[in-house]
């Protein structure tokens, strides 16, 4: 846990978004400013809870990634974010199919 955290500090103080404070306002102020500042597009999420959405969004060609948690009043919180975003291997290749 430890090393999750250390790398965690590290992403966050080289992030594209400051994250030394938890930055938090209506949803479509931060989206707008992800795409308008960042070139960041919704990559994908999902339910977190009953009152949470969890959201990714990335650039693919900068690298850059922020992770976002929205309530259901719409307020929305940069939770984490970074560079080196890369997508994840194809099922098929994880689980050792040959391709």
């Amino acid at each position: 846990m430890k090393r999750f955290l250390s790398a965690l500090a590290v992403l966050a103080a080289t992030a594209p978004a400051a994250l030394a404070q938890t930055y938090c306002a209506d949803r479509t102020d931060v989206t707008e400013r992800l795409t308008a500042k960042w070139g960041e597009v919704f990559s994908g999420g999902g339910l977190q809870n009953a009152t949470a959405v969890i959201e990714v969004w990335t650039n693919d060609a900068e690298g850059t990634w922020t992770i976002l948690r929205t309530q259901a009043d719409g307020t929305t919180c940069v939770m984490a974010s970074g560079t080196n975003w890369r997508d994840g291997l194809p099922k098929e290749q994880l689980m050792g199919i040959p391709g």
